[in-house]
């Protein structure tokens, strides 16, 4: 018995390291923009149905994208150091497994979002399409953070439509900033990674900036701020929201400064900042509503 229940525990150790549940940084990642998006949408918090499925979604998505993310990339985790232990190349999780393993994931979140009205269920079919696709794209494109924005951000107009069942320009606003700033968060994710990825052949953001990674980010990170200005001026939000840019703008120096000698721990923090960076705003937003009652 007491073998039984250690392999039992060692499995569900394995399962949570596929579906990143002993990482939750990249739920807060996606959470965020999803929450600015709801309580725009519903200008104050959303309906408790929509948020609950809305949570929900996102973690059992997120799952989803991790497993077929390490599928897609089982033969080439055994050559980048912060990869070669994941439980699909290691051959602790079989291929079928974790096939299956996403299968399953999204037909849960395929019930969740059964729930809301038909234009969020339609919808939901290209968030699929987004996140399957992903992790393949790192090998035809120097794009992909910016196909992971678009997956990650594909909750928002998921969550206008569910929230208003319309995708107004506001909702493609909010989008465009979830694909810049995961492009920025991305990139500095891929530093972290790029001497392997270069030798491997793998794509992305930070290989094709090169020695211009910290002035891209840094466009990026100005582009970022004016899409969050024109947000806020499209939703006419007050003092709150704008005061709350300021820290913000902030945290994008800091990022700037973690980079500066391009560590692979100054990048991976800057990464990890992001998480605090996405609160902020949500904090400008939250507040702003909460005044304006």
């Amino acid at each position: 018995m007491a073998v039984t229940a250690d392999r039992l525990t060692d499995r569900l150790a394995d399962y949570a390291r596929l579906t990143r549940l002993d990482r939750p940084i990249g739920n807060f990642l996606l959470l965020w923009p999803m929450l600015w998006a709801l309580w725009l949408a519903a200008e104050g918090p959303p309906r408790p149905l929509v948020l609950a499925v809305f949570v929900a979604g996102v973690v059992v998505m997120r799952a989803a994208g991790c497993v077929i993310n390490d599928y897609a990339d089982r033969h080439f985790d055994r050559h980048v150091k912060r990869t070669r232990d994941r439980p699909l190349t290691t051959g602790r999780v079989s291929e079928r497994e974790a096939l299956s393993l996403f299968v399953l994931l999204c037909l849960v979140a395929f019930g969740l979002v059964t729930l809301m009205n038909p234009l969020t269920v339609a919808l939901s079919l290209g968030g699929v399409a987004l996140a399957a696709t992903y992790p393949f794209m790192k090998r035809y494109t120097h794009l992909p953070q910016v196909h992971l924005g678009a997956a990650f951000g594909w909750a928002i107009p998921m969550g206008f439509a569910a929230q208003t069942n319309s995708v107004p320009p506001l909702a493609w606003l909010v989008f465009t900033a979830a694909v810049v700033w995961a492009t920025i968060y991305d990139t500095q994710y891929a530093m972290v990674d790029r001497d392997d990825d270069l030798k491997i052949g793998i794509k992305s953001t930070a290989i094709l900036f090169g020695e211009h990674d910290r002035l891209m980010i840094a466009v990026l990170q100005g582009l970022m701020t004016l899409t969050l200005i024109a947000i806020g001026v499209r939703a006419d939000l007050g003092p709150a929201y704008f005061g709350a840019l300021v820290p913000a703008t902030m945290l994008f120096a800091w990022q700037q400064w973690l980079i500066r000698d391009r560590s692979r721990d100054g990048c991976f923090r800057a990464f990890l900042n992001n998480n605090v960076y996405g609160g902020v705003v949500f904090i400008g937003i939250l507040l702003h509503y909460l005044y304006a009652a």
